[in-house]
């Protein structure tokens, strides 16, 4: 188990990096050769499937695929969890394939009622909870094909833009709205997973808050309320202006959740953690009774050892009605 010392450090390096990422600092001379390799690398696994050397997998049914460009989060999980309730409005029965990032599923595994996020991760969790289908695992086409078999006749894969061995009919790209691409290079020297070039292959461009540009669907995520961990009492997060609480994100940007928290008059302590961090009871012990605020994917972690005045801040992703009906008519239907 990773070690307060470590998880500090670790931290501290992600919050360093992009800091030179997206401000105007240079980056370290060591993460150039790095982001040589990495784009060779990634340049060369895409020409061998293009070639056909490595062999992608169809699945019986349209393949929609969530993802990014860019490190850490920018709402892939509220768009995907979105996405799959209009098309269910739509008369399909999606399904939600991700590979399970922080659980230690290996195998294939479709997803019960209740599961267990150290074992599954705790985005399929949150996606779960909302009524739709989840498969997992590292071989995710293997795992799509458990949705195949269980009536679903769209996937949706949670942040596999760069999973190519899936093949995919549609792929949607979210954008962080406010920070777009920081300095345009590639990891580590930069926050990209792939060459801005990526872009222009894509089917749709989501823009996550900010400004969204010429041939983007704005996004916004939108919430208001919250819920205690134990008995899911609610409230307005208003109730909270002016107050100091604890405020716990493990998310690939912790900075939008201190920050959204604070727009409406919370007096937050922050409390960042790694992305998908498996929390133990003693890291939530701040020693005093302020309210602790964490977002919904962090709470599916707690619920175990949850006290009274845990609350978790739900959000919903907010996109015009225009960029659903797009997804639809690129569908195919037999």
């Amino acid at each position: 188990m990773r070690t307060r010392a470590a998880t500090e450090a670790s931290v501290a390096l992600a919050d360093e990096l992009s800091g030179i990422w997206y401000g105007k600092g240079r980056s370290p001379w060591w993460t150039w050769p790095l982001a040589g390799l990495y784009g060779a690398l990634g340049a060369l696994r895409r020409v061998l499937y293009r070639a056909g050397l490595l062999r992608r997998v169809r699945l019986p049914v349209p393949v929609i695929v969530i993802g990014n460009l860019t490190a850490g989060g920018t709402g892939k999980t509220p768009l995907t969890i979105a996405l799959a309730e209009a098309l269910r409005a739509r008369g399909f029965r999606p399904g939600v394939v991700s590979r399970g990032h922080g659980g230690r599923q290996r195998e294939p595994m479709l997803l019960n009622g209740t599961p267990d996020p150290a074992a599954v991760g705790d985005e399929p969790c949150l996606i779960r909870a909302s009524g739709v289908p989840v498969a997992v695992g590292r071989d995710r086409p293997a795992a799509a094909q458990l949705l195949v078999a269980d009536g679903c006749d769209v996937v949706i894969a949670d942040d596999g833009l760069q999973h190519y061995r899936l093949a995919r009919d549609l792929e949607i790209c979210v954008i962080d709205g406010a920070r777009r691409f920081g300095n345009g290079h590639l990891l580590p020297a930069g926050p990209l997973r792939e060459p801005l070039r990526r872009l222009a292959r894509v089917d749709l461009r989501v823009c996550n808050g900010g400004t969204a540009q010429a041939g983007e669907y704005p996004m916004r995520l939108v919430g208001g309320e919250a819920a205690t961990l134990l008995g899911d009492h609610r409230q307005a997060l208003s109730a909270f202006a002016g107050r100091r609480v604890h405020a716990v994100a493990a998310i690939g940007h912790p900075a939008r959740f201190f920050a959204s928290l604070r727009a409406i008059g919370i007096d937050v302590f922050e409390h960042a953690f790694p992305d998908h961090h498996a929390f133990a009871a003693a890291e939530l012990a701040f020693g005093d009774d302020l309210p602790v605020l964490m977002t919904d994917k962090d709470a599916v972690k707690c619920r175990g050892f949850a006290q009274p005045h845990w609350w978790r801040v739900p959000v919903q992703a907010e996109l015009p009605a225009g960029f659903f009906d797009a997804v639809r008519v690129r569908l195919r239907r037999d």
